[in-house]
């Protein structure tokens, strides 16, 4: 549906629903447009973002398909959503990316796996590639260490300051907001890590992937973000140890990078899995399956890096280490590459309208 249209449906449903309010103790959404009376596109993208999709309101719904009114807000934010994700993008030129997300996803990853795989080939010493490598410093047999720094120091750097351009171009078109303060803060960033609106107002979760009510969701996405995080952590706690502490990888299973990573890739294979069958199993009128697309290519992804990296720690002290180290940094330089510009931009925007939610709450 053109943006236009999504901006017109999205403003008719929020004056039916701000007549309505029936749905106001379901998350953040309701209470945010009660201090409205109108609906431009700048306050329809903030309400957008700051739905979490959880499917009550449609469930929960009197005027919902079939009725003649045919009130769909997960399904209309969701399509808001994507168009805020392309128009926040940066540089612009990429935010085409957003289109056909699964195809230039797997393009970008391949593109990485096969320049991993070339720099190692063509640096690494004759042989060395198919040859068992032990002790301190073994990956550096096959990817250098400069090569690694160079190329995922670059991509993480581009990855945050794009990150930081969509946060701050939605904050500035959302409009006009109050002083932030540490308690909005420390407000915003507690919802956020509870995923404290995937409760379904009452506590007893989502009407997801169905009716009933469900923690599935909330349970899956936990495994899925604190995986990723616990991830994140693994990286820079090896990061330290390679720069600073002059402790050369791979390291010993009772290390913290290591015992950091296998606590995150068990959560990035148990969550994406998860999530993956839920939306499948999901209603397809307020989940219309052409959005899941990009969805699901984030979770593929993410599953494909751990489960590559499980490969790579079980199998290190073998010929097979080179090609699989090759393979996994290919996917996490691929998965760095691609955060701007697929749904794990989501995360940027969420926090921003949770946070300008904290600040105007205590105005409700």
């Amino acid at each position: 549906m053109p943006l236009a249209d999504l901006l017109k449906e999205g403003e008719r449903i929020m004056i039916i629903c701000n007549a309505c309010r029936y749905c106001e103790g379901h998350c953040a959404v309701f209470p945010a447009m009660e201090q409205r009376t109108e609906f431009p596109p700048r306050d329809l993208a903030y309400l957008a973002n700051l739905c979490h999709d959880c499917g009550s309101c449609y469930h929960h719904c009197q005027y919902a398909p079939p009725h003649e009114f045919a009130v769909n807000v997960p399904e209309t934010f969701k399509g808001i959503r994507e168009q805020t994700y392309r128009q926040y993008a940066w540089p612009r030129a990429l935010s085409g990316l957003f289109e056909s997300n699964a195809i230039a996803t797997a393009a970008v990853v391949i593109s990485t796996i096969v320049l991993l795989g070339f720099l190692a080939v063509s640096v690494a010493a004759p042989g060395a590639m198919y040859q068992p490598h032990e002790g301190p410093g073994a990956f550096y047999e096959i990817v250098p260490h400069d090569a690694m720094i160079v190329l995922f120091g670059v991509v993480w750097m581009f990855a945050l300051v794009a990150f930081a351009v969509g946060f701050a171009r939605f904050w500035r078109d959302s409009g006009p907001g109050g002083k932030i303060s540490a308690r909005h803060l420390g407000r915003a960033t507690l919802d956020i890590l509870r995923l404290r609106y995937l409760d379904g107002g009452a506590g007893d979760g989502c009407t997801y992937p169905r009716e009933a009510p469900s923690q599935a969701r909330r349970v899956f996405h936990h495994f899925t973000y604190y995986g990723f995080l616990f991830c994140l952590a693994s990286t820079t706690v090896a990061a330290i140890y390679d720069n600073f502490l002059a402790r050369k990888a791979p390291y010993p299973i009772l290390s913290a990078p290591v015992l950091l990573g296998i606590v995150g890739g068990v959560g990035l294979l148990v969550g994406p899995i998860g999530l993956s069958i839920l939306k499948f199993r999901s209603d397809p009128v307020p989940n219309p399956r052409s959005r899941l697309v990009m969805d699901v290519t984030f979770l593929v992804l993410l599953f494909l890096t751990s489960a590559t990296g499980f490969l790579l720690l079980v199998l290190r002290s073998t010929a097979a280490m080179g090609p699989l180290l090759a393979l996994h940094l290919g996917f996490v330089l691929g998965l760095f590459a691609t955060l701007p510009y697929g749904k794990f931009v989501h995360a940027v925007y969420r926090f921003a309208a949770l946070l300008r939610y904290a600040v105007e709450k205590p105005a409700s």
